[in-house]
């Protein structure tokens, strides 16, 4: 029999997109699975939207105050029964019907890793496609990398339930970056793989765009760098790349410098270990 898979899907005012992500949920191929969705604090129509679902015995909604994406995470989690756990961001949605399929089967078979991802294809809001992201599948060379990208985006990713009790959950005090920290940390107890082919389509938003939210996210990115410099390899050099981008950020106009900063960044860092299209 199918292992139990739990989707974990924490929404805040999403009417426009949460039918999307929960139906691409519906269209997989592998069906064992509970879908719990926690909804932080939405004052809009996302509970209305969510309730035509509810009969289904395998959804469960989950409404608390406000308090921001790892909590409701870690409360999902909590609640789930699965044997693995599933993330989707209510903005995004799963774009192959075989993702979870796969994913499962590869856990099944190997059972030294404990954190599976996929690639992905930035959208914009009217579906207009940015570009495509491919990381490494390799456990070795994700290792390599793992300090100086995150390189598995949550909604692709599948992880057993177990290792993420181990290793503590979701850091809570963490308002930006917790995804990253909780994969270098599950690391530390098991190995990674990527497929190589595209699980999730990635809704850019202005929030992501945004200069402050981009510092706040640099300034993260370094403390979590030194949290696990003794885990993973070329630490000086990932926090040295991670201090480039803090001070390029207050750069006025340095939307204008891209190039120039890209190309320094190539021959200082060398090419990006993920693929874009």
């Amino acid at each position: 029999m199918n292992p139990l898979v739990s989707v974990i899907i924490p929404t805040y005012n999403r009417e426009k997109y949460i039918k999307r992500a929960i139906d691409s949920v519906l269209l997989q191929s592998f069906q064992n699975f509970e879908i719990i969705i926690i909804d932080d604090g939405s004052i809009d129509n996302t509970k209305d939207i969510i309730a035509n679902y509810l009969k289904d015995s395998r959804f469960k909604y989950i409404y608390q105050n406000n308090q921001g994406v790892s909590v409701a995470l870690d409360n999902g989690i909590k609640k789930s029964k699965g044997k693995y756990v599933s993330l989707l961001h209510s903005d995004d949605y799963w774009c192959n019907v075989e993702k979870l399929k796969k994913q499962v089967d590869f856990l099944e078979k190997h059972q030294d890793f404990f954190l599976v991802g996929g690639g992905i294809v930035r959208i914009k809001e009217n579906k207009t496609i940015i570009n495509k992201t491919l990381y490494p599948s390799d456990d070795q060379k994700i290792r390599e990398f793992m300090l100086f990208s995150c390189l598995f985006a949550s909604s692709t990713v599948v992880f057993v339930k177990k290792a993420y009790l181990l290793s503590g959950g979701f850091d809570e005090k963490l308002k930006v970056c917790e995804d990253w920290d909780l994969w270098l940390r599950l690391g530390t107890i098991g190995k990674f793989y990527n497929f190589n082919e595209y699980f999730a389509y990635y809704q850019e938003s202005d929030k992501s765009l945004s200069n402050s939210f981009y510092k706040k996210s640099l300034k993260n990115n370094i403390e979590i760098v030194k949290k696990y410099r003794n885990n993973y390899p070329f630490f000086k050099k990932a926090l040295l790349l991670r201090f480039f981008y803090y001070l390029y950020s207050f750069i006025p106009f340095n939307h204008k410098l891209l190039p120039i900063f890209s190309k320094f960044k190539r021959i200082i860092f060398g090419k990006p270990v993920y693929i874009k299209k």
